[in-house]
């Protein structure tokens, strides 16, 4: 078998081995307070010893509580007893269907709707951390005129008196896939003189639909089926990660790379990107590329794949792009189980991607434009022409409902100017952000979770949404205002009834009533119409399309490129003002707290630029007569000659969380054509200042200090050779023979005569979104620490994702590292606390307050921890977090904590979870609360667990099902199944058959009861 030499780096300070890195891992804990470096541990306890037993005597005081009883108890509310309710978060173009978790009337917990064939049960960061937008203090508490609160009949009148004088009528929107919205909307639009109805998007899809016209005939978007697909191409579309449906997505992607011994296929990943993006960390084959040359290398790929099939191509110039030859293959030979997709707005290049899967008989398969989806319906012309509308004076009256364009659109600034010229300017925005603050008058929406709604993310596909709990503030749906204003007396809960019964219970035929048809649809969230599809036929000028490329895009620019993308966690901003979003790290860059300037190591190394522990410098970025100063980071993997910077940051109006926060890349996007460009090659200047800055990261924050085989990886040529490819297979020396570590122990071992819980986690699905990191925190009260502390190494999330890039085998010097540098393979490896059946972290708690649960759970109490850090010292996985300071209930952090330092907002927090004090360790429980809830449900019904009654919430957010949480005693659970358990005995050493699964740093024989599952890459064996 052969050995695994590769070498794993977390970051470029790691692998150049920068003392910063060394320093830390020395000293093992983060660093203490500023005053203390160099001082002993004995002298850190005397400082601390009064403040811990001043902790632990207010902690035997019983806190004042006052209980009210219900004197008329809701029919729907028990004291301690969870309900659910289906619905659906849509945020513009965004959508899951979604299943909301609440506690005496408190929506605390949204989980993904299994019953969904769209998201199907999957969720994103963003979707788990919408919850606590709800209890936001600073949204609109109700009517507003002039700034000045008014009653709802006040604003009603005006609203109807001055848009009845005002001329033209604009309602501009985001993509709105409601259907009953819209009808709404319609109704409003016609009560004024016909209105019309603006619609765009922060970040557009405009190129795909306005190409899908020129070819098809309709202006749409496709159905996209990564799931059907053997062979993937995407020229920066980073599908897995911001591109138009992630979450349905990444779950269809991660049935192609599931793999056993006895199905040993999967799909095939070509990435061509100039950012590193989560899509291009999983790909099994990624080059990195300018920008300028992305609608080249689509055109020479349209033209490797014509000559193939005996047509015609077009003259082009050439460009060297790796690897693009070898995807052409691949196509080839894949015809109609392959999928080509481009992130550009340029409808030329997205003519020839039809083009490409039209020629590999693609379409009506994995790219299905018979089934349009309608995520992104943003008209970038319509809106422009609105812009200049506006600032001409042709627009009487303007109604925003629910977006922010002074903010997030391209010409934002100019719109934001001309706001004023409006005779009437109205919003539903929920919150006083960048454009509800330059309106005239404010009618607040409520929040998702307050709502009623309908949605059509697809084509014969439909969901509901129901409000959870009663409104917060005083305000009122916006399609209630909307039909208020047309003259309609109609509330929107009945007009959206309405619409249903005559749109879909009029086909019902095994259903009596409607209330029945209706009562069932709102129990399932979802509503599935049978409809006909047949395949779309047409074509476009390619000769036009392919001349428009050759015209922009260029095989070899010398100037500096500015590409703009989205994160996973921020997104187009919408949700910035989100601690839990903040302070989650970048999947990529692991930073938090900001965006920055993402560079590649050549430029860094021209420019005597030199980052360690965050440390950087600013540069100023100029494009044309704008300007912005912004941090520089070195990011492996960025494409020579082209520089990043992620939407979503900057906003000046957005609360206390976000404002001030990173810098608006949306003032340096360009429009060309009518079509919003993200991609600069033209006219960008960078110049690196003096200024110092700081960005808090956390890749190096928890450092294994030379332990190896923490990664076990390989290809899928060797894996189907030997199904044990990859593994490590640690031996000690023991009575004259090599043997397995777990045959010497000091450990007389647990027994576990009941349940026996573990983690399974497939390496080969988790593609590192940082959806379980958001759910784990929103679960168990975790603390948001802000910025600072996490400059100070103190985050403290439960799970982490680590990321490595690994350099290829027999990669040692500086100048081989650097190559590897400058476009490494990226693993993404989960790592919570790993449960361990002989876990050092117990055998030193001077206090037991860790120990060994009768079902295999490393418990804590928190109550009796004093704090001495020994469980976290002697742990090899890093996982525990120390509390430095009352991070709840403390002014100092009621900025950033806003779950544990704001009256509304913790109405959030689990009641099954402790709010943790100062000066104790906390980590993973593997949601011990779920467990117990669970258990105790099954015994009063008089029975024993179902495998799946039961989940963590990492398990339970995961889009792409790669955490498996189950009963390892129990023969028929999943985790028994995928682990190929072989003696389901009560013991705690598994014997398992599947030859992927691993513990990392199985040497060690603590024992875990978390499982890995090697990575496999499906790459040649040659190229490994």
């Amino acid at each position: 078998m052969k050995e695994n030499k590769k070498t794993y780096w977390k970051g470029l300070e790691e692998l150049t081995n920068d003392e910063s890195v060394v320093r830390n891992a020395e000293r093992e804990f983060p660093e203490g307070p500023s005053n203390l470096d160099g001082s002993s541990r004995r002298d850190f306890l005397k400082m601390m010893g009064f403040s811990l037993a001043a902790a632990s005597l207010a902690a035997c005081e019983a806190p004042v509580r006052k209980a009210i009883p219900y004197v008329n108890k809701p029919v729907d509310i028990n004291p301690s007893i969870p309900n659910y309710y289906a619905s659906t978060f849509a945020s513009g173009g965004d959508y899951a269907s979604i299943v909301v978790k609440t506690r005496e009337g408190r929506p605390i917990k949204i989980d993904g709707n299994e019953l969904s064939p769209i998201s199907q049960g999957g969720t994103s960061a963003i979707v788990e951390a919408s919850v606590l937008s709800l209890y936001d203090k600073q949204r609109v508490a109700g009517p507003m005129i002039d700034g000045e609160k008014v009653e709802w009949a006040a604003l009603d009148a005006q609203v109807k008196s001055q848009l009845a004088s005002a001329g033209s009528v604009k309602i501009v929107t985001n993509t709105i896939l409601s259907p009953s919205t819209e009808k709404a909307l319609q109704q409003f639009a016609e009560a004024f003189g016909g209105a019309e109805i603006i619609s765009y998007d922060p970040v557009s899809s405009y190129g795909i639909t306005k190409a899908a016209e020129l070819t098809y005939g309709t202006a749409m978007l496709p159905t996209y089926r990564f799931d059907k697909a053997s062979v993937i191409v995407s020229f920066a579309a980073d599908f897995l990660g911001t591109w138009i449906s992630p979450i349905e997505f990444a779950k269809q992607y991660s049935k192609t790379r599931k793999i056993t011994k006895e199905k040993p296929e999967m799909s095939r990943h070509f990435q061509f990107e100039s950012n590193l993006s989560l899509t291009g960390a999983n790909a099994d084959y990624r080059t990195p590329i300018k920008a300028s040359q992305t609608g080249l290398a689509v055109l020479a790929l349209y033209n490797a794949l014509a000559k193939k099939a005996g047509g015609a191509t077009f003259n082009a110039a050439a460009v060297d792009v790796a690897y693009l030859d070898k995807a052409a293959n691949e196509l080839w030979a894949n015809r109609g189980k392959s999928i080509v997709v481009a992130s550009s707005n340029d409808p030329n290049v997205q003519i020839v991607i039809n083009a490409i899967n039209d020629l590999l008989d693609n379409n009506g398969v994995t790219v299905d434009f018979s089934t349009p989806s309608y995520f992104r319906k943003g008209n970038d012309v319509n809106m422009n022409q609105f812009v200049a509308d506006l600032k001409s004076g042709r627009v009487g009256g303007v109604v925003f409902y629910n977006c922010n364009p002074v903010y997030d659109y391209v010409k934002g600034a100019e719109l934001g100017e001309a706001i004023a010229k409006a005779k009437v300017s109205i919003t539903t925005n929920g919150t006083l952000d960048e454009t509800a603050s330059l309106v005239k008058m404010v009618a607040p929406d409520h929040h998702y979770l307050e709502s009623w709604n309908d949605f059509n993310p697809r084509k014969g596909h439909y969901s509901l949404s129901q409000p959870v709990i009663s409104p917060l503030f005083n305000t009122r749906q916006a399609q209630d205002s909307f039909l208020t204003w047309a003259g309609n007396d109609t509330n929107y809960y009945d007009f959206l009834q309405e619409n249903w019964k005559s749109s879909f219970f009029a086909s019902q035929s095994e259903i009596a009533t409607f209330q029945e048809f209706w009562d069932r649809t709102l129990f399932n969230g979802v509503y599935t119409v049978e409809s006909s599809s047949s395949p779309v036929n047409g074509s476009a000028d390619l000769v036009v399309a392919a001349s428009g490329i050759t015209k922009v895009y260029k095989a070899d620019n010398a100037g500096t490129e500015l590409v703009v993308y989205t994160k996973v966690g921020i997104g187009s901003g919408a949700f910035s003002n989100n601690p839990w979003l903040q302070e989650m790290s970048d999947p990529i860059s692991k930073a938090t707290w900001d965006n920055y300037l993402t560079v590649s190591q050549a430029w860094a190394a021209e420019q005597g630029l030199k980052m360690f522990e965050g440390a950087t410098k600013k540069a100023k970025v100029t494009i044309g007569e704008k300007s912005i100063l912004v941090p520089v980071m070195v990011q492996p993997g960025q494409a020579k000659g082209t520089v990043g910077l992620a939407l979503g940051y900057g906003r000046s109006k957005a609360g206390r969380v976000a404002d001030g926060v990173g810098v608006n890349a949306y003032d340096l996007l360009t429009n060309a054509n009518g079509f919003t460009t993200y991609d600069i090659t033209d006219g960008v200047s960078i110049e690196l200042t003096s200024d110092s800055y700081k960005i808090a990261q956390t890749q190096t924050h928890q450092t294994y200090m030379d332990r190896q085989y923490v990664i076990q990886e390989s290809t899928l040529p060797e894996y189907k050779e030997n199904p044990s490819a990859g593994r490590d297979f640690p031996k000690v020396y023991m009575e004259g023979e090599f043997v397995k570590p777990s045959k010497i122990s000091l450990w007389k071992g647990h027994r576990y005569s009941n349940h026996h819980w573990g983690l399974a986690i497939d390496m080969n699905s988790c593609i590192g979104c940082g959806a379980c990191t958001v759910a784990c925190q929103v679960e168990n009260n975790v603390s948001v620490v802000g910025k600072e502390e996490v400059l100070n190494r103190r985050e403290m999330a439960w799970i982490r994702i680590d990321r490595y890039y690994s350099s290829p085998e027999g990669a040692s010097s500086n100048k081989e590292l650097e190559a590897a540098a400058d476009n490494p393979e990226v693993i993404f490896q989960p790592m919570m606390c790993q449960h361990c059946n002989n876990a050092p972290c117990e055998t030193v708690c001077p206090v037991a307050a860790t120990t060994h649960s009768s079902e295999g759970l490393n418990q804590m109490t928190y109550n009796r921890c004093i704090g001495t850090r020994y469980c976290a010292n002697n742990c090899p996985y890093k996982v525990r977090r120390f509390n430095w300071f009352k991070y709840h209930d403390n002014k100092a952090f009621a900025a950033v904590n806003v779950a544990q330092n704001d009256d509304m907002g913790k109405m959030v927090l689990n009641p099954d979870v402790t709010v943790r004090a100062r000066g104790v360790i906390e980590k993973c429980s593997m949601c011990v609360q779920r467990i117990q809830s669970g258990k105790l449900t099954a015994r009063k019904e008089g029975r024993r667990v179902q495998d799946g009654e039961i989940n963590t919430a990492c398990a339970t957010a995961c889009p792409t099902n790669a955490i498996v949480f189950g009963d390892m005693n129990d023969p028929e659970s999943n985790i028994t199944k995928m682990l190929k358990i072989e003696d389901n005995n009560d013991s705690p050493t598994k014997e398992v058959g599947e030859e992927r699964a691993f513990h990392v740093l199985e040497y060690l024989n603590v024992n875990p009861n978390v499982w890995y599952f090697t990575k496999i890459r499906n790459k040649d064996k040659s190229e490994a």
